[in-house]
């Protein structure tokens, strides 16, 4: 079970060999299936699965250690990152086999319908409960297929997930030698991915024969290449602002937005900014803004609180909007039960004083200028990875996501970060710009065509110039509801196949 997780790894970007899991998904359901007719205990199943998903997730997600070798404080916890975060998300899938089991119809048409809603719940109560944590779905798989997975900006990564499992799944039918039916399936389902890849196809020539609307302002997005050392040693802050403006090129004569990632400027909050006005208006002028990650402080009646921002100045460094973090990382930014764990020696990682605060709401930021305006909405780091909970109102221009991946090391992390900005843009129908330290940086378009990037490990802007606008998607309008629909569908599947004599 653990080289099943391991091979179904294969499938998740940068690797992207989907065809893997047509082998992976369905030698576990047709395990499963075996197992159920020899074994009557349910709880081996809970460990059959809680080893697939160790496999998977351990090689998946070892570069969360990475982090922990920035601070010697926290390098003996390596070891344990390795072995305990796996071993929590492998809970989800030991939980998927073990009601599987519990639920199980006799007849097998109805199980692997069963097998897929209960994978796909689970996935979705994976990216929910707690703070969430919705990485690497099954879904992502398809990273590389554009067409297809232009599906989402109908019914969401949750529901394009739960047709991927039982794609994957329906071969075993074919193992378990119930060619008909087998056939019929693998049948059904390729056909509605071929239709996928149809519309996916429609959706793009659709969306490049809509007219471009040049923007008052272009949009230079910036990827750094700025070590993580500058949160642990005294760099001068001077200094790294000076790398990031050489980086920018701003031309004075040019009216730009200056894109900066997350938390770039060390040792500084929203406020101290300030004392270095001199080196931006020497540098820019009243044609500029500058959107940056900084962080913020603010202390009432003795209380102190921390938060990782977004902010938006002018050339004089006159602060005009910013936005707080809503979605922050476990122990990356706040530490659970922190009024313990402080006491044991722990800390978050990403500050030396306390943890961060989280945002109340996050709102969109209006940047305008006499005739000129433009609404984003702030995403900072890994809140793109969540589906569906994003925004309520439609009436934005794009989306600016900041971000840190310097944690990540050199490893995986990073392009599987950035492959969530592909499928946000296309769910949400609107262009993200991403700037990344130590990452990727790119401009997607709302096809999720990444139309110019700043690639891993480079340093260097991207320029977005003119959009296309297209109508709300239908998952922008109804979010994971279409998801909930996709869920009645399959129950409904499930009852009326169990109650067929000879399915």
């Amino acid at each position: 079970m653990i080289f099943l997780g391991i091979s179904t790894s294969l499938s998740l970007p940068p690797f992207n060999l989907y065809l893997i899991n047509f082998f992976t998904f369905s030698f576990l359901f047709f395990f499963l299936i075996k197992k159920s007719g020899q074994q009557k205990s349910n709880f081996p199943f809970f460990v059959y699965g809680w080893f697939f998903g160790f496999g998977y997730f351990a090689s998946n997600l070892y570069w969360i250690s990475i982090s922990l070798t920035f601070d010697q404080n926290f390098k003996f916890l390596i070891p344990l990152s390795l072995v305990l975060i796996p071993s929590f998300l492998s809970i989800f899938y030991g939980l998927i086999c073990l009601f599987f089991k519990i639920l199980k119809p006799k007849k097998n048409l109805s199980s692997f319908f069963l097998f897929s809603l209960i994978f796909g719940i689970l996935e979705f109560t994976r990216g929910s409960i707690l703070t969430g944590f919705p990485w690497n779905l099954i879904a992502y798989s398809f990273y590389n297929q554009l067409e297809t997975i232009n599906i989402t900006s109908i019914i969401g990564t949750y529901g394009f997930n739960l047709l991927c499992i039982s794609l994957f799944t329906s071969p075993a039918l074919l193992i378990l030698k119930d060619y008909k039916k087998g056939l019929l399936t693998v049948f059904l389902f390729l056909v509605i991915f071929i239709s996928f890849n149809i519309y996916g196809s429609f959706y793009k020539d659709k969306f490049n024969k809509l007219p471009e609307k040049k923007l008052d302002y272009k949009i230079r997005v910036i990827g750094s290449n700025i070590g993580l050392e500058r949160f642990y040693k005294k760099i001068d802050t001077g200094l790294v602002i000076q790398d990031l403006i050489d980086l920018s090129k701003p031309n004075l004569s040019e009216k730009t937005i200056f894109v900066w990632p997350e938390g770039i400027i060390p040792d500084t909050t929203i406020d101290e900014l300030y004392f270095f006005k001199k080196i931006f208006s020497e540098k820019f002028n009243k044609n500029h803004f500058i959107i940056l990650g900084i962080n913020t402080f603010f202390e009432k009646n003795g209380s102190k609180s921390y938060f990782n921002s977004l902010a938006v100045y002018n050339n004089e460094l006159e602060l005009l909007d910013s936005y707080n973090k809503v979605k922050l990382v476990p122990f990356g930014e706040f530490l659970p039960l922190e009024n313990i764990l402080s006491k044991l020696g722990f800390k978050s990682l990403t500050n030396n004083y306390q943890s961060f605060s989280s945002g109340t709401q996050r709102n969109f930021i209006d940047i305008s200028k006499q005739n000129f305006s433009l609404k984003i909405l702030p995403l900072i780091c890994y809140e793109i990875i969540y589906s569906g909970k994003l925004f309520n109102d439609y009436n934005f221009d794009l989306i600016v996501n900041i971000s840190e991946d310097g944690w990540f090391g050199q490893s995986i992390g990073p392009k599987q970060h950035f492959s969530h900005s592909v499928f946000r843009a296309i769910e949400s129908g609107k262009y993200v710009v991403r700037s990344s330290n130590n990452g990727i940086a790119a401009i997607i378009n709302p096809t999720g065509i990444i139309e110019q990037s700043v690639k891993f490990g480079d340093s260097g802007y991207v320029d977005l110039k003119s959009t296309k606008k297209i109508q709300p998607t239908i998952f922008s309008k109804y979010g994971n509801k279409i998801f909930g629909l996709l869920i009645l569908l399959y129950i409904f599947l499930i009852f009326s196949f169990n109650k067929i004599k000879n399915e």
